[in-house]
């Protein structure tokens, strides 16, 4: 059986691979891929103040991790935060149906499109360990965009919280990284290079029992 040792070097390995480290930009737009962690949008809503792009975007509706978490839809539920800390409503947006990141992506641009608003550069926001799927997507979704991804400033060893446990983060980060290397041939994403180290703690990983995420 592994060591908690073992299991945090592999993990920091895939953990290290999922950060895209962008730089921050002055963009048009700042899309919030929203979830089960309000840090997420506490993130989103704070580049907005700290006038990173004039336009803030929520999207997400129930997930399997949010079904009953919160009042409504995880979009409902950031806005809602990023309202408190003093976001005003005429620059922000809400789309409260998508259940996957492809949708995001789908029902975000509609609802853009609908308002007649037409931004060139996003800075997307996201979990830590879900930055280099969440790059990927868009740029199969929405290729004539420019992008950045932007997470919470959390390492591996900090980002555990109430409802999101060390396996849970786990779980998710391999199955996103067999979903990188699977989804292009589905027309989800586009391709990545994955580094023999990082397929290595990968096999790693699923042998110990981190597969809950699998496809």
């Amino acid at each position: 059986m592994p060591t908690e040792d073992d299991i945090t070097r592999e993990a920091q390995i895939v953990w290290d691979y999922h950060l895209m480290h962008h730089a921050l930009r002055k963009s048009d737009c700042i899309l919030v891929l929203c979830s089960n962690d309000p840090r997420v949008g506490r993130h989103g809503a704070q580049l907005y103040l700290d006038d990173w792009a004039p336009l803030l975007v929520f999207s997400g509706g129930v997930g399997v991790l949010t079904e009953g978490l919160y009042e409504g839809s995880e979009a409902e539920h950031f806005a809602h935060i990023a309202i408190d800390m003093g976001v005003p409503e005429e620059d922000l947006l809400i789309e409260p149906r998508s259940s996957s990141t492809g949708e995001n992506i789908q029902f975000t641009r509609a609802l853009l499109e609908e308002g007649d608003q037409d931004p060139q550069t996003f800075i997307v926001v996201q979990k830590p360990f879900m930055e280099r799927r969440s790059f990927a997507t868009f740029k199969q979704q929405w290729p004539d965009k420019d992008l950045i991804v932007s997470s919470p400033p959390l390492g591996y060893g900090e980002y555990p919280a109430d409802g999101l446990t060390r396996n849970d983060i786990v779980n998710v980060m391999v199955g996103d990284l067999q979903r990188i290397r699977e989804y292009p041939q589905r027309g989800f994403q586009i391709p990545q290079d994955i580094p023999d180290s990082v397929w290595s703690a990968y096999e790693k990983l699923v042998s110990w029992g981190f597969d809950q995420h699998l496809i």
